[in-house]
């Protein structure tokens, strides 16, 4: 069975029946006939279909907000942002793929020469359960703009948000079969991945997983996009507006409960300004409400799973056991359901989990430097490479800054996140290939070349 538990409570309050192997098969025929005839939809009719999705999000925000909550755990307020982010970027999807999938000409001896953007087929898509509809729904209108279908294969503790977008996106009039949920044990994602009918392959999660799924995508020489796990350094500088960056860092790192690959993990502060940014940030940390997530003033709910803050605790205790100092939390938190103390570790170091590994949860490693260079230095001391934001007050110094940080994002004086104007993805081993903006869209079509010669004449 595929359940859902209720982190908050750790008790259950679903239950589903995996999909049979007839079932999966039948998915696959419908999804393939379906995108036969999608990709000869007029552009300008497809995404029609995006404006109707985005007004069945709008229109049923407090109930798929709700199941956010429900499902993993995301304070209410936050799931609500989600719900209205996915509506945004289906409108701006809506508004911008004519532009971005338009033929490109391009000069050559031809008469006539250029570039087109065609569909690839069916794409199957897996997807994490931190942001259950964002990190779907991002992908989605893209794909279905640019003409693909697509197989949903969802994390499992969040099943009713797996069946949810399948219910949005029939009930916004996209065609039957263009687009199915299959409920399956991870085992059988490979089988998946291999059948003839799937042209390529997304998807967000571990960088472990990320590896066994381009292996198995590999075999089958299918294309693939990989958004993987991040230990985003957060530096701030010894010019830096330690005020300001101290209050953005708090929101950097706990947003979702930290529970984000985007998330700030590693704070690289200048020694100049460490004591007074380690007492601000500290004091923000300690003035976020934990709590029920259903309630509007809850700023950090439960973690979304035993296991996971399990995990994130033995990060905490191994780190301190080798030298880091606990300024605040460093502990489960009693009572019922999957809580965790939001956690504030000082003088971390190479060596210790919480700098060496990706801190998924409410825990701050703070690292102190004497340099710009170490700053970097450091930063760059991860097999990550997301995104890294930079605090300082001299633009000069940011640039040289910039230029040495090995990551697919840099925010400056400002906290990291997604936007569907800017391409998203990572390096290292954060994956590859990118999501959003026009990057975005034609990560899974086949960039064609056409080439015209000059025509016989009678």
């Amino acid at each position: 069975m595929i359940t859902t538990v209720n982190p908050a409570t750790g008790q259950q309050v679903a239950a589903f029946e995996p999909h049979t192997a007839e079932e999966i098969d039948d998915i696959l025929t419908s999804a393939a006939q379906a995108q036969k005839q999608w990709r000869t939809v007029p552009l300008t009719e497809r995404v029609g279909y995006l404006t109707k999705t985005a007004q069945v999000l709008r229109e049923r925000k407090e109930k798929y907000a709700q199941m956010i909550t429900l499902e993993m755990g995301k304070p209410i307020t936050e799931a609500r942002s989600e719900i209205e982010k996915c509506a945004l970027t289906l409108d701006y999807y809506a508004e911008h793929a004519a532009t971005y999938l338009a033929a490109e000409s391009i000069e050559t001896q031809a008469e006539e020469s250029g570039v087109v953007f065609e569909p690839l087929g069916v794409v199957l898509a897996i997807m994490p359960w931190n942001y259950p509809f964002w990190q779907f729904f991002r992908f989605a209108a893209p794909a279905l703009a640019a003409g693909n279908g697509a197989i949903l294969k969802h994390a499992n503790n969040v099943p009713q948000a797996a069946l949810a977008a399948e219910e949005i996106l029939r009930d916004a009039g996209v065609p039957r079969g263009l687009f199915s949920t299959v409920l399956v044990d991870s085992s059988k994602v490979a089988g998946i991945i291999a059948d003839d009918r799937i042209a390529a392959v997304t998807l967000t999660g571990s960088t472990e997983v990320g590896a066994i799924v381009a292996g198995q995508a590999g075999q089958s020489l299918k294309k693939q996009v990989l958004e993987l796990g991040g230990s985003d350094p957060f530096l701030v500088l010894a010019d830096a507006d330690v005020r300001k960056a101290a209050e953005v860092a708090v929101k950097a790192r706990f947003t979702n409960g930290g529970q984000s690959c985007v998330n700030s993990k590693r704070f690289i502060v200048h020694d100049s300004v460490a004591d007074e940014f380690v007492k601000l940030f500290t004091e923000g940390v300690a003035a976020l409400k934990v709590g029920d997530p259903t309630e509007d003033t809850t700023q950090i709910g439960p973690m979304a799973r035993a296991n996971l803050r399990a995990d994130i605790d033995d990060q905490v205790q191994r780190s301190i056991a080798g030298g880091a100092e606990l300024k605040l939390g460093g502990k489960l938190l009693e009572g019922d359901g999957f809580y965790y103390a939001p956690t504030v570790l000082d003088h971390v170091q190479p060596g210790h989990a919480a700098f060496d590994e990706e801190t998924f949860g409410p825990v701050a490693a703070i690292i102190r430097v004497d340099s710009i260079q170490q700053a970097v230095r450091l930063a760059n001391q991860t097999e990550f490479g997301l995104a890294a934001t930079v605090f300082s007050e001299s633009h000069e110094t940011t640039r040289q800054v910039v230029a040495q940080l090995e990551a697919g994002a840099v925010f400056v004086n400002g906290m990291v996140a997604s936007d569907p104007r800017l391409p998203f993805g990572g390096i290292k081993k954060s994956g590859y290939g990118r999501e959003l903006s026009s990057y975005g869209i034609r990560e899974f079509t086949n960039i064609k070349t056409v080439w015209y010669g000059p025509t016989s004449k009678a």
